[in-house]
């Protein structure tokens, strides 16, 4: 372990907006970090989008200036899960939310990897004991549901499967809070704690804007001073991103009942290529 309290070796599966986010935190906090993105262009958009975070960091005090260089030089990135480095203590993968595309990574990851590693996925809304299955050692797996935009966010969800042992939920504990950041345990449940409840609300707000009840700035901020909620559920929901809410949706649907059910409104304006904050416009507009 690093005298940090995170492993010395991380791997990052993903160098997207959330991989890299998750980079950038066990970076922060001491380790060494790979992250797996194939193709040259992939992998030099995720070593700009952490060069980017750790600047910014840098620039809020968490990390000293004359710092950005030495703690860059820790990240290094590969092409695939299966050249990871042996010794590698703990694997978060943060692909998008295709079980299928999971399960390949992660079981390329573990047949790469040490008996001890731990492997994890940052899924908010699959199961964790499906994507267990597939694993030689499911003792080893569990989910840390990391929350966007990680660096900042203080909170991440620590999934737990039936077949999860009880030192690794313990160690995957301490990491969380090596990294800055408050656990919560939950078993794994569709949606878990934050999605579930989270989905919900923001659905039930589209539900609300397509019947014109309110306009999105009102539901907003009716959200945020009178519930002194930090964000109202559709700029959460543009933050997120739509696609990725309707995804989630679909699945809870699927698994939870007609609750979950998306609204037109949403399945509208994804196919619209209104995506939220990372197309300029949602539910809101962003210049």
């Amino acid at each position: 372990m690093a005298m940090s309290g995170v492993p010395d070796q991380v791997g990052v599966i993903g160098g997207g907006r959330m991989g890299s986010g998750i980079a950038q935190a066990f970076l922060l906090a001491g380790a060494r970090v790979e992250v797996v993105e194939a193709g040259d262009e992939a992998a030099d958009a995720a070593r700009g989008r952490i060069a980017d975070g750790l600047e910014e960091s840098a620039r809020r005090g968490k990390l000293a200036g004359d710092d950005v260089g030495g703690t860059f030089a820790r990240l290094s990135l590969v092409d695939r899960a299966a050249e990871l480095s042996p010794g590698t203590g703990l694997v978060v993968e943060a692909v998008p939310e295709r079980a299928d595309l999971k399960v390949a990574v992660l079981t390329a990851a573990e047949s790469a990897l040490g008996p001890d590693a731990v492997l994890a996925t940052n899924t908010s809304s699959l199961s964790v004991t499906e994507l267990a299955a597939a694993l030689q050692r499911p003792a080893r797996f569990l989910g840390l549901h990391f929350f966007n935009p990680v660096p900042a966010s203080k909170l991440v969800e620590v999934v737990v499967a039936p077949e999860t042992a009880d030192d690794v939920v313990l160690a995957a504990r301490g990491w969380v809070r090596a990294l800055g950041k408050t656990d919560v345990v939950v078993k794994d449940s569709p949606g878990f704690a934050s999605s579930r409840l989270g989905v919900l609300l923001g659905l039930e707000a589209i539900r609300m804007l397509e019947e014109g009840v309110a306009d999105a700035e009102a539901i907003d901020t009716a959200m945020e001073l009178g519930y002194r909620h930090p964000m109202g559920p559709l700029r959460s929901t543009d933050l997120v991103g739509l696609d990725v809410r309707l995804a989630i949706a679909e699945y809870l649907a699927g698994t939870l009942g007609e609750r979950f059910t998306p609204p037109q409104l949403l399945r509208d304006k994804v196919a619209a290529g209104e995506l939220g904050r990372k197309t300029g416009r949602g539910f809101h507009d962003y210049p």
